[in-house]
């Protein structure tokens, strides 16, 4: 042991240790870079393939489910002129529902609120589908209580399984707002020590400089150079990845959020629409439903999920569709304001064939479906922008990684080397 304290005093002994621990800094500073790359590269990958669809199609399934509601009322009210069309959609979107359910499981992971949510979502979706069928059967026999089915049937959706279809949708948008965080985040760690390997290679060539008034000493010049292109990398890879996901957050998924609000609105306000004639004046739940979510709608450009917010706001991309929806949105709100008056008149005929009527296009049902169209062609644009943005930047994390991993390897034999060479020079 004294022996090796002698040899450690000795200028080659000290020359020795620094070079083990400068090699040693360098390889800290290559693997903490590689593994916060790769770590937030991952998180990339989760946006993309995990995080952004499964929040989509959790809110898909919100309108899916919405949707359904809407529509066995708009079926029932048409009872024996009920189109093929209408009854079709109705079992498409409870199909589309289960089989998003059912993937959305599998894909979750182990995020309790999720599989608790889908579990209760899963339990409930067949007693609607029941009470609907029920609805329909006891309707075509002729008898009153076919409409107070229906009414339990949405009372089960509206109360039930669309706020456990909200718990999915919260959660599955946590998940991906952690994924962002993650993905996006500075790896001050890596950086600090980089800086931290960068400074003490050059105090060592000063070092060396003074005791013998060498310029450079090519293999710790080429550790150095090794570490700043490293550092380099990484900053470009950082702020790289952070526009992007900047970017699909801007142009994809806030824009999407405040576009799935306003349609969900809309289907809720539709729903209550119909609901409210399948009432005929028992109750004025419905109406002071609608009158709630039509506020929410017309709020004004300062209120997240209104349509005046959303077509304020709206990106080049989707100026177009955003603007027809809200023309149709509007002729929605006239058709709907002609057939209430109608009913509050008494003419319950005249209301509903201002309402729905197979086949009409001039009815109430029919704007709300065309504005529903262009919102959706909207949102797939949304979508398209948030793939594209998003799409590659886990590449770009993984490439940093690969390159701070064989640039350290490089550096700290870089420095071994022009150590090895000072050393040499004391035999």
């Amino acid at each position: 042991m004294a022996r090796l304290r002698r040899a450690a005093a000795t200028p080659p002994g000290r020359l020795r240790a620094a070079g083990a621990v400068l090699a040693a800094l360098v390889l800290l500073f290559g693997a903490v870079a590689v593994w916060q790359s790769a770590h937030r590269s991952r998180a990339a990958g989760q946006v993309v393939s995990v995080g952004g669809p499964l929040s989509q199609d959790a809110a898909e399934i919100y309108r899916r489910l919405a949707d359904a509601d809407a529509t066995a009322a708009a079926g029932f009210l048409l009872a024996g002129n009920e189109p093929a069309e209408v009854r079709a959609r109705y079992q498409d979107d409870l199909a589309t529902a289960a089989r998003l359910l059912a993937e959305a499981a599998g894909r979750s992971g182990d995020s309790a609120e999720s599989q608790s949510a889908l579990a209760e979502l899963n339990r409930q979706l067949p007693r609607y589908a029941g009470l609907v069928e029920t609805a329909r059967a006891v309707d075509r026999q002729g008898l009153p209580l076919g409409g107070a089915y229906l009414r339990y049937a949405s009372d089960l959706m509206q109360g039930t399984v669309l706020p456990q279809a909200q718990r999915l949708a919260d959660a599955e948008s946590a998940g991906l707002d952690a994924d962002y965080r993650t993905a996006g985040a500075v790896p001050w760690t890596a950086l600090a020590l980089g800086a931290l390997a960068l400074a003490a290679l050059v105090r060592q060539q000063v070092l060396l400089f003074r005791r013998t008034n060498r310029v450079f000493n090519l293999g710790l010049l080429g550790g150095s150079l090794a570490v700043l292109a490293a550092l380099g990398w990484l900053l470009a890879g950082t702020l790289t990845a952070g526009d992007d996901l900047a970017g699909s957050r801007t142009y994809g998924t806030r824009p999407l959020r405040e576009l799935d609000q306003v349609r969900i609105k809309a289907l809720q306000a539709h729903t209550a629409e119909n609901l409210d004639l399948v009432a005929r004046g028992a109750s004025d739940k419905y109406t002071k439903q609608w009158d709630g979510l039509v506020a929410a709608l017309d709020a004004d450009v300062r209120t997240p999920g209104s349509v005046t917010r959303l077509v304020a706001g709206a990106d080049p991309a989707t100026i177009g569709p955003l603007t027809d929806a809200d023309s149709a949105y509007r002729q929605w709100q006239d058709r709907h304001k002609d057939a209430a008056a109608k009913n509050s008149a008494g003419d319950y005929e005249a209301a509903l064939q201002r309402t729905l009527t197979a086949g009409g296009a001039d009815t109430a049902d029919a704007a709300f479906r065309a504005a529903d169209a262009k919102w959706a062609a909207a949102a797939q644009t949304e979508q398209d922008a948030f793939a594209r943005e998003a799409g590659g930047v886990d590449g770009v994390l993984a490439g940093q990684a690969v390159a701070a991993g064989v640039l350290s390897v490089l550096g700290a034999a870089a420095v071994l080397r022009g150590i090895g060479r000072r050393l040499a020079e004391y035999r």
